[in-house]
This record gives C-alpha cells, structure tokens and sequence, in this order.
C-alpha cells in the first residue's frame, strides 16, 4: 500500500507543471504525451467535432504543463479576439471597425507590453534618474509572443477584408492553442490554418515519411548538434569572453550561428513534422538561411513566417516601398528595430535589428543600383553568389554577438579579442581540447549547405519503407538521442521571446 501511494504521487507530480521542468519537445515526458496523443488520435481523427474537443483539450494541457497558470492567457486571447473580430466584420461603418481594431490591437499588445517591457522601460526611468522605481516580480509567459502575433494577423485580416472570422469559438480555441507551434512557433496565419480544421483528414505515406523526416531531422539539430555545441563549448566563451583569446571566440561566434539556427529551426521542423502526422499543414519556417547571398535573402530563408508578418503587418502599413525610396529605408529601420525588440526587452537586441535594418536599406539600394548594370557572364555570377554568402554569413554572425552577448561591454570584449588577440598559434592546443565540438560544428554546417534535393531523395524512401520499419528507425534514433542527450535539459533559445 505504501508503494502504491509513492507511485501515486510520482505519477500527480509528472501531471502537474513543473517550472523545473516544463514540457517541452526535447523532453522525456513529452514522448510519452505524444504517443498518448496519438494513440487517441487514431480513433478519433475522422469525427470532426470530436477531434476538434480532443485536440483542443491536450493542446490546453500541453501549454499548462509548459508554463503553469499561464495557459489561462491563451484562454483569455482567444475570447477577446474571437468577440471582437466578429464584432468588426458586422461593423456597419468603417469608422466603428478601426475602433474596435484598435481596442484589439490595444489589448493584445498591452499585454505583451506589460509582462515583457515593464521592468526594460522602469530600468530606462530609473537610469535617467527620471524615478526610482522597483521592478515588477514579473515571469513572461512561454508564447506569448507567438500567439500575440497571430491573434494580431486575424483580427487585422477581418478588418481588411481579406478573411471570414470563423463562427465557433471551439475553432478558433483550436487555431490558437493547436500544441505543435503554440510555444514557439511557426507563427501560422488564420487564413491558412482554419481552413483546414473541418476539412476531412487524409493522412498520405508521403505525409508520414515527411513528418517523420522532419521531426527526427528537428530532434537531430536541436539535441545533438546545438546542446552539444552550446553546452560545452559556446556557453563558456559568452559566459566570459576576456578569458577566451580571438580564435576561440571566432569559433564561438560560428558555433553560436550554428546553435541558434539548429535549436530554433529544429524545434520549428518537430512542429511542422507532428503537424504533418495530424493532417495538417504548417507552412516552412526555415530555408537554409546561411545559403543566403544577400541579407535580404536571409530575412526570406529565416524565421520566416516572423519576417513575412512584419512584412504584412508592419512594414506595408507604413508604406512599404511605395512611398519613396527615403521612406521605403526608413520603414526598413523602424521594421528592424521593432522586430529586434520583439525578440526581448534589451538594447541588444535593438542594436541587432538596427544593423539588419541598416544592412537591408543598403541592400535595396545595392539591388537598385545593379540592376541597371549588364548582366554578368555565367562565371562571375557563380562568383559573385559564393563571395555574396561568404559576406552575408559573417555580417549576420558579426550581429549574433549582439544577439547573445549579456551586455555591450561582454559584446566589445568578444570583438576586440577577434581583432586584437586572434592568437592564431593556440589553435592545436584548441582542437585537441574541443576536437569533437568542432566536429559536430562542421557536421551541423555540412547539414546545413546539403542540397535541397537530399531532402527530397530522403523523404522518398522513408515513403517506401514499411510502416514497421519506419517505427523501428523512429524507436532506435531516439534510443541514440538519450544516449547523447544532455544530463539536463537545455531549454530552447526562442522559449524567451
């Protein structure tokens, strides 16, 4: 009997959030979540209504179990924007549907504002001896910053008129809170998402190869190559960078590209692959980003359904490029420097979207200024493309410092290093202490450069393998990730935006 009220126990504290441990892909109770899910899903797939509930409701636990209470804030979005979106489409004029817009985009917002901005915006006061102000005891909820955005896309997209507001609020629940992008991301638009929740379920092999592709790839570059790197290598040299000399903080500059790609883009391939599993689409988040030849090509490959929002959202409601170029790099800047502040309430990031927004301005006016040259001979166009990504990969690596680095000064450091103390002679010394870093690094990059079309060729005969073949390649690769996977769990980089 004592036995079983410990196994009781053990089993309510699994249940339960744990801000310890929240649930997340790369952890170990989620496979167990995840084949509960499934398990369910079977029987229930093809009864719309009850799939729906049942969607909805391990959705909800999902998020409970990734951030506690929290999960009452999903809840409370999707009611008001379920209520206001239909309230301006009923609209009569368009004076009452800006209104009603602007309360939506007041309250989503604000909320955002106020658990992510508040104590950035008290330390400013508190800095220009303005006041003195003690900061708020303030946690910011896991996907906020995701779910803000896409309640944002619809209610902006019913105004426009580009999109019907769906009529249950169940649906709606559904789209906000669907588990495999809700903590971070893609974002999904509405228009692409709600479609497809009534729709009758077809699951192809092609779907499932892909998916499966997808979420051993995701789990691949999340937990072997950037835990690995940022563990045991990245972490010490941002950490303190004054102990470091010039070479190892290059690498750790390169190895921080490779981290933040591999864990943001995994993690969104995991979501995009279970999707798949379900019968439903997410559009590509990630598009080999440091194959780019140009920055503007890299805000088109990464994080890409963040840049296409600001796109949509932002930068053409400030004019986009139709209002000359001055204004046209100017709403680049403001555009930058907002999506840099998205991603968190410090100059850093600030300074990190100025530069991209700086690098994009100079970018157009490159393009502009090109286009009226003579087109180049098949050799100077490969040419130009490998000395195009050669730059692009290191100006955008050159803004990760910024990115990552805690302080300007931790920032300065790790630069004056790289062209002050590069002591190039260390590096034997380097690569027989971190050899096998390097290695995965090189890996990740390899990955990284492969042609789109071993994506292809891969997907193709996962399609022709038995399905209990498929289950036997599943269940040995993620015997092989516990075997190297990390004692504790490194969370995801994106879980703080």
């Amino acid at each position: 009997m004592f036995d079983f009220n410990i196994d009781i126990h053990k089993l309510l504290q699994q249940l339960t959030y744990n801000a310890k441990d929240p649930l997340l892909f790369n952890s170990g109770f989620f496979l167990f979540f995840f084949c509960l899910f499934l398990l369910g899903y079977q029987f229930l797939y093809k009864r719309k209504l009850t799939r729906v509930v049942y969607f909805t409701i391990f959705s909800l636990y999902f998020f409970y179990k990734a951030c506690g209470f929290y999960f009452g804030f999903i809840l409370l979005s999707a009611v008001v924007d379920f209520n206001l979106s239909n309230w301006i489409f009923t609209a009569k004029s368009n004076e009452r549907k800006r209104l009603i817009l602007f309360f939506s985009v007041v309250i989503n917002l604000g909320l955002l504002f106020y658990f992510k901005y508040t104590n950035f915006f008290i330390e400013i006061i508190n800095d220009l001896k303005l006041g003195s102000i003690k900061p708020l005891n303030l946690i910011l909820p896991i996907g906020i910053s995701f779910y803000t955005f896409e309640n944002l896309s619809y209610t902006i997209d019913v105004y426009r008129g580009k999109f019907k507001p769906v009529q249950s609020f169940l649906d709606y629940c559904f789209f906000l809170s669907f588990f495999p992008k809700l903590v971070m991301g893609p974002i999904v638009r509405a228009s692409d998402f709600i479609p497809q929740i009534r729709k009758d379920i077809y699951i192809s092999k092609e779907d499932v190869a892909k998916g499966l592709y997808l979420i051993l790839g995701g789990l691949f570059k999340k937990v072997v190559i950037s835990d690995y790197i940022y563990v045991n290598y990245v972490q010490y040299i941002f950490d303190d960078p004054s102990r470091h000399s010039g070479i190892e903080c290059l690498l750790g500059v390169y190895g921080y590209a490779m981290v933040i790609y591999c864990d943001f883009s995994g993690y969104s391939d995991m979501a995009i692959g279970m999707a798949k599993w379900m019968g439903f689409t997410i559009n590509e988040n990630f598009d080999s980003p440091y194959q780019s030849s140009s920055i503007t090509e890299f805000w088109r490959r990464w994080h890409m359904s963040l840049s296409s929002w600001l796109k949509d959202y932002l930068y053409i409601s400030l004019g986009g490029n139709r209002v000359g170029k001055f204004r046209q790099y100017l709403n680049l800047m403001i555009t930058m420097l907002l999506g840099g502040l998205w991603h968190g309430a410090s100059f850093n990031f600030i300074v990190w979207g100025g530069m991209h927004g700086l690098a994009l301005s100079f970018d157009k006016l490159r393009m502009s200024m090109v286009a009226k040259l003579p087109k180049s001979n098949f050799l100077i166009s490969k040419l130009t493309k490998i000395f195009g990504v050669i730059i692009t990969f290191h100006f955008v690596c050159f803004c990760w410092i910024f990115f990552k680095a805690s302080s300007f000064e931790d920032a300065e450091i790790i630069i004056s290093q790289i062209f002050q103390n590069f002591n190039g002679t260390a590096w034997q010394q380097m690569f027989t202490a971190y050899g096998t870093i390097f290695g995965i690094m090189a890996l990740g990059y390899v990955i990284h450069f492969l042609p789109k079309s071993f994506e292809f060729i891969s997907i193709k005969v996962l399609s022709n393998i038995s399905m209990a073949g498929r289950i036997a390649i599943l269940l040995i690769f993620i015997w092989i990730i516990i075997q190297v996977k990390q004692a504790d769990q490194v969370m995801p980089i994106y879980l703080q935006f």
